[in-house]
């Protein structure tokens, strides 16, 4: 079965759906997501969009605590288009039915102009507030407002339960692998779950907008459908991928055995949440002079060092003097979550412990989000635009998801005017027996690799673990490779491929940086090497 369209959409998070709004201008689209269009990380996502909306800040200002963070790996020109198109981003989000928090002038009940009339809150590394929000739920807001404009939307047409495999360019036309320029994209092979059945969905324009790869790791606090399969795709396909040693661990996600690694928000902080021992001794001055207001990467290594000094098994953070109504008001998810697992926020403090949380790195992208594969963008958490660079700043995600959507969408009417007729598709592959007794390594590989990742390359690392996680990994990726070749297509194989083609891609960009910069930090190179390593980490597969 073959489906056509102008512009197909592989993924149904922020930047997919706000792009897809943007794109129905120019023809019919297609967005095909591999599960509910509502499960995606932006629906996790509590903190809110950084954006200068306040008098008492700047673009200079939003610019610099960007730059900071990135540890010298930033593309200033990247940062400073998307942090001044920030502001009409929030305006967008809030004409499509985004309702952020409002800020209201002191005894009264109209908005407070100062800050553009919406409540700004301030995240680790921001130097001023500029944190817009919807309570401690932006996400889900977020996410629900562009699933109601995008299902109303005459020229959108969305699949759920539809699993993309592999990109098609001029490698699946049996010529051989063609790199750069010269390689174009026509849509994607999908597995349609429900009827297990690969289809053909071809397009003029292909946008990529699968999300990260935090399911890679045991502790992560993205959702499932979170196994890297842009960038595993993107890669496969020809394109550079950048920066993928730099992992963003969540210094506080709650420690509960039935949590499933709940994100506790980096504004919970901001607000003046404290880092404690068990004994209630705070401990972030130690590590950094902005303490718990540090940079991400910074607070979780004093928690992680602070775990492995003490031998404890989480940390503590505790909230219980900025009082009930507050936290009610301000942190209702929060509040009422850890309820739910007998832990009241504003009597006692939140047990909480590091976890995967956001991938810096992904395929390489210009400043429109055009990846180096023609009639392929990529925008959101699976893309490296260079805005990151070695540390993401708080809450610059999904201004770069929805910044970068913008910019991709306006670059459409150029790329669909330069397209010319879809080649025809060969039909998919349905050879091979599928061997049941053979399964177990699929369910085995994952929970294995995902073990492996958190213990030897997580937080902090060394050349001797880097070196066994690649022999293992490697291993694993070769035996998947043949299962994969010998049996049919299902859901969970396509996943674990992925998986250990981003896990490898991943270690090895880890050991090819011999320094410690922003996220990646290796013991054997405690110092960063400006020399030899100011520069982004790039992977490519090589032409066949």
């Amino acid at each position: 079965m073959t489906h056509d369209c102008d512009i197909l959409v592989i993924g149904s998070g922020i930047g997919g759906l706000y792009f897809a709004l943007k794109a129905a201008q120019y023809g019919k689209v297609i967005v095909v997501t591999k599960k509910a269009r509502w499960e995606a990380a932006t629906n996790l996502a509590q903190g809110g969009i950084a954006s200068v909306m306040s008098t008492a800040d700047s673009y200079d200002a939003h610019i610099t605590d960007t730059l900071d963070a990135g540890a010298g790996l930033c593309h200033r020109d990247i940062v400073e288009k998307v942090v001044k198109a920030g502001p009409e981003c929030i305006q967008e989000l809030s004409r499509i039915g985004v309702e952020f928090s409002v800020k209201t002038e002191s005894g009264s009940s109209k908005p407070d102009s100062d800050n553009g009339g919406y409540a700004l809150g301030r995240e680790g590394g921001h130097s001023q507030n500029r944190v817009v929000h919807a309570a401690d739920f932006t996400g889900r807001a977020i996410e629900d407002a562009l699933i109601k404009a995008t299902r109303s939307h005459k020229n959108i047409k969305i699949y759920e339960d539809y699993y993309s495999i592999d990109l098609i360019t001029q490698h699946q036309l049996k010529d051989r692998m063609l790199m750069g320029d010269n390689a174009e994209c026509y849509g994607a092979y999908v597995l349609n779950i429900e009827e297990n059945r690969v289809e053909i969905f071809r397009a003029k324009a292909v946008m990529l907008a699968t999300g990260g790869g935090g399911r890679i790791y045991i502790h992560t606090t993205n959702p499932d459908i979170a196994t890297g399969d842009g960038v595993a795709m993107a890669y496969r396909a020809g394109a550079r991928i950048g920066n993928l040693e730099f992992v963003q661990f969540h210094p506080t996600t709650l420690y509960h055995p039935l949590a499933n690694s709940f994100l506790i928000s980096e504004a919970v902080r901001g607000e003046g949440g404290r880092l404690v021992l068990k004994s209630g001794e705070p401990f972030m001055k130690k590590y950094h002079w902005q303490a718990e207001l540090a940079p991400r990467d910074i607070v979780a290594r004093a928690i992680d060092s602070e775990l492995k000094r003490t031998g404890a098994q989480c940390v503590y953070l505790d909230v219980t003097h900025l009082g009930r109504d507050f936290l009610q008001r301000r942190f209702p998810t929060i509040y009422k979550k850890c309820m739910e697992f007998g832990i009241d926020i504003a009597s006692e403090p939140i047990p909480v412990v590091p976890a995967a949380h956001y991938f810096c790195g992904g395929v390489v992208t210009d400043e429109f989000g055009r990846t180096d594969i023609r009639n392929l963008f990529a925008c959101g958490e699976v893309a490296m635009t260079g805005m990151h660079g070695a540390n993401r700043l708080a809450s610059n995600s999904l201004l770069e998801a929805v910044a970068f959507a913008e910019f991709a969408a306006g670059k459409l009417g150029e790329c669909l005017a330069e397209s010319h007729d879809l080649p025809e598709i060969p039909p998919w592959d349905e050879s091979g027996v599928f061997d049941s007794e053979e399964w177990v390594i699929v369910s085995h590989d994952k929970n294995t690799l995902a073990r492996m990742m958190w213990d030897y390359v997580g937080i902090v690392r060394s050349d001797n673990r880097l070196r066994k996680a690649w022999e293992r990994c490697t291993l694993m990726a070769r035996d998947m490779t043949e299962f994969y070749r010998k049996n049919p297509v299902r859901s969970e194989v396509i996943e674990l491929r992925n998986m250990e083609t981003v896990a490898l891609l991943l270690i090895e960009s880890a050991m090819m940086r011999k320094e410690s910069r922003g996220l990646h930090y290796n013991i054997d190179y405690p110092q960063k090497d400006n020399e030899n390593f100011l520069r982004d980490t790039i992977r490519r597969r090589q032409a066949e």
